[in-house]
């Protein structure tokens, strides 16, 4: 009796490995399959691109643009006089802060400096106890331990 039991369970362990090794086997087929589509979509799809750089390059010829431009756009040549020097050019303006100048004028923003030549005008720190004049106090930046 427990050699039949043991014969029993011998051909059932056989016939479970056969059943895994089938499985492992035909799982590997998918996903070799799966791998060698993929191979193919990324091969077409470089064939593609290259297609693509090909069509790019034929639109973008200098002689091709010259043409367009020439056809649509109603350019001039470029005469002597129309070259200049870096020091015939007018200075820039100053910047001016608008909102600014605004805020002052109603009273809402608080004193500023004289303007400065490179940038818009700062404003001057407050010097009460760490906070501005406004209603909101201003953010305090955290000391650094002295070395």
């Amino acid at each position: 009796m427990i050699l039949r039991t043991l014969n029993v369970f011998a051909v059932a362990a056989l016939l479970g490995s056969a059943v895994y090794a089938y499985t492992v086997k035909y799982e590997t087929i998918y996903f070799s399959e799966q791998i060698s589509k993929l191979k193919n979509g990324n091969h077409r799809e470089r064939e593609a691109i290259a297609v693509l750089r090909a069509e790019w390059a034929h639109l973008v010829r200098p002689t091709r643009i010259q043409a367009l431009a020439d056809q649509h756009l109603d350019l001039k040549q470029l005469t002597v006089d129309q070259i200049v020097q870096v020091m015939d050019l007018p200075d820039r303006p100053p910047k001016v802060d608008s909102i600014g100048r605004k805020l002052e004028l109603l009273g809402l923003a608080e004193p500023t400096s004289t303007p400065r030549e490179d940038g818009p005008r700062r404003p001057v720190p407050a010097a009460t106890n760490g906070l501005t004049t406004g209603a909101i106090p201003a953010v305090r930046r955290p000391q650094e331990p002295a070395r």
